[in-house]
């Protein structure tokens, strides 16, 4: 069964700094495709960051140039590196993948940009 776990999360002033894990169960995990959400309260949850099997990434335009997602495929882990972090940047944080047509979500972890 694959699982997967964020960790990370937390309260940080405008301007500063986060680095979110998602560690993944299954021993798949250097096949996999990975991104990052994020669902704000009242929003939609949107695509924040993937990256391929090979390494390959993409950015939603919001976080470009502050954000960067990479991967250690031997520790198993897809890691969110979180720059120059907005109020608006505010959002519970999900892993994701996707394997055999179904997807896998972790619970989340919290992130608060507020002063």
């Amino acid at each position: 069964q694959l699982q997967l776990v964020e960790s990370g999360g937390g309260l940080v002033q405008p301007g500063g700094s986060l680095r979110l894990s998602c560690a993944a169960s299954g021993n798949i995990f250097s096949i996999l495709d990975m991104g990052w959400y994020r669902q704000a309260p009242g929003n939609q949850r949107d695509l924040v960051a993937t990256i391929s099997n090979g390494g390959s990434t993409n950015y939603a335009d919001s976080v470009k140039g502050r954000f960067t997602i990479s991967r250690d495929n031997a520790r198993d882990t897809v890691y969110l590196q979180m720059n120059s972090l907005k109020p608006e940047d505010t959002a519970v944080y999900y892993c994701h993948t996707r394997r055999w047509s179904m997807d896998y979500w972790g619970k989340g972890t919290l992130v608060t940009v507020s002063s």
